[in-house]
């Protein structure tokens, strides 16, 4: 506890500092951060390797890839920093600007929240993610990733901690909790006179256990059950691209489709070919009695099957009436992250897009696209399904606040 207590405490002096650097300052930084990454990718996969070979038999194929490391990732962790360092800096943006009768002068600006905590699993990339959205918005951060990318983790720190003093700054900008047992995660949540927000990144057990202890606010996901729906006037080329996007382009992340919804006047025509696509490529298919009725070697689905966010080669499939049971279906089933249909009729998608409840709705686009980097953020910190502060991918601007500075001339109060 102690040991923490210190670890976020220097996070907390150093983050003033960091409030008040200079966006040229800020991505100095930064490009410090990807060059070291790039320099130092041997050392990042030997550590990678340890922690792949400790996941085998332990972690399913889909989350050890998730784990992995090649150096195409690490290209891309790279190059995620410098995205960030080309971002119009939020820092000091002037909101609104105005000046009273009195002549007082007043100025809405956003300002960095100050210390964030972030705490993740599996994914090392997150690291590096999370540490250079913080520091282009001025927050110090504490990293507490799981122990499955410990190894990893810990080296992507000391090269993250590396750049920043070659730069001549205070290295505390960013803490690492370098203990994966859940009392450290507990003891980070009790620190509310250093940390500001924190924000759970991975399973939804992670998220409901720092929802449950924490006595810091949250900026939580509640995680990714998320659905494709194949309305009746749909392209069915179309359709079946944007299925197989997003359900296969990459299984183990938040944004994967788990959910096939099909108009019943289309299944038929539409089902045989999509499924016994995915089927071949090993995609494992749950259905109602009429999803099986159309199409051999589907499983037939449990109610829990169509709450489930599976981030495996799993997906289940129901035929529905019409756009409206799809709605209900969604708003019922749904983690309110990211939802699409696929249709011709303007009108069906202006209701859609209207009352699906999510952060992120889609028209005749894959679900694969929810990503602070795919919507020009550069790298997120995560996705959020609240409707406080923030809502989506959290970017730089979704890591400010606001602030009011008031100019006078001897104004006093009578």
């Amino acid at each position: 506890m102690m040991e923490i207590e210190k670890i976020c405490s220097c996070a907390r002096n150093a983050s003033y500092k960091l409030a008040s650097c200079k966006s040229e300052e800020k991505n100095k930084i930064l490009l410090s951060i990807a060059d070291g990454i790039e320099e130092q990718r041997e050392s990042i996969k030997k550590a990678n390797a340890v922690d792949i070979a400790n996941a085998k038999g332990v972690l399913s194929e889909a989350m050890i890839d998730r784990l992995t490391l090649t150096d195409e990732r690490i290209d891309l962790m790279a190059e995620g920093v410098r995205q960030v360092v080309a971002l119009d800096d939020p820092v000091g943006k002037v909101v609104r600007e105005w000046t009273m009768p009195n002549g007082l002068h007043f100025k809405k600006v956003r300002a960095s929240l100050g210390v964030i905590g972030v705490i993740y699993e599996s994914r090392p990339n997150v690291t590096v993610d999370v540490a250079s959205l913080c520091i282009k918005s001025g927050n110090g951060v504490i990293l507490k990733g799981g122990k499955e990318a410990i190894n990893s983790n810990r080296r992507l720190f000391e090269i993250i901690g590396e750049a920043i003093e070659k730069c001549g700054f205070d290295k505390n900008f960013v803490g690492f909790i370098d203990n994966v047992d859940r009392q450290a995660t507990f003891d980070m949540l009790q620190q509310s006179k250093y940390i500001d927000v924190i924000i759970p990144r991975g399973s939804d057990k992670l998220k409901k256990f720092v929802l449950m202890n924490s006595q810091i606010p949250v900026i939580a996901s509640s995680g990714g059950n998320c659905h494709v729906y194949v309305e009746k006037t749909a392209d069915l080329d179309m359709a079946e691209n944007i299925v197989y996007n997003a359900k296969m382009q990459r299984v183990s992340v938040c944004n994967a489709a788990e959910q096939l919804l099909v108009d019943e006047e289309i299944a038929e025509k539409f089902l045989p070919k999509m499924l016994n696509r995915l089927m071949n490529d090993g995609c494992k298919i749950n259905g109602c009695e009429k999803t099986c009725s159309i199409v051999k070697g589907v499983n037939p689905a449990s109610d829990e099957d169509y709450k489930t966010e599976r981030e495996d080669y799993i997906l289940t499939v129901k035929v529905v009436k019409d756009y409206v049971e799809a709605i209900d279906r969604i708003n019922a089933n749904g983690t309110k992250h990211s939802e699409a249909i696929v249709s011709k009729d303007e009108s069906v998608m202006e209701i859609f897009t209207g009352m699906v409840d999510a952060g992120c709705v889609y028209t005749n686009a894959s679900t694969r696209f929810t990503d602070g980097f795919e919507y020009g953020f550069g790298a997120e910190i995560g996705i959020s399904t609240q409707k406080l502060h923030a809502r989506g991918p959290l970017g730089l601007e979704q890591l400010t606040s606001e602030k009011y500075i008031v100019a006078g001339n001897g104004q006093i109060r009578k």
